[in-house]
């Protein structure tokens, strides 16, 4: 059995945000996170850090789960 913490719903939450700001780039050249921060480029790397810490902690999630079987 695999146990999600909550380090990993919040990674979970992290990849979703930065999926859909991509989406909106890719679809309407609007960056979402530029948006919200009102162009404080320290603000933006800060988001897309933690961005990048959830994916590497679902990439982590995927090897300490292995009981799911996802790439059976």
């Amino acid at each position: 059995m695999c146990k999600i913490n909550i380090v990993d719903k919040i990674s979970f939450l992290l990849v979703l945000i930065g999926a859909i700001n991509w989406g909106f780039i890719g679809l309407l050249s609007v960056n979402l996170v530029t948006f919200l921060v009102g162009g404080s480029v320290l603000l933006q790397r800060i988001i897309y850090i933690a961005v990048f810490a959830g994916a590497i902690d679902l990439i982590s999630l995927i090897f300490r789960c292995r009981s799911l079987k996802l790439f059976s």
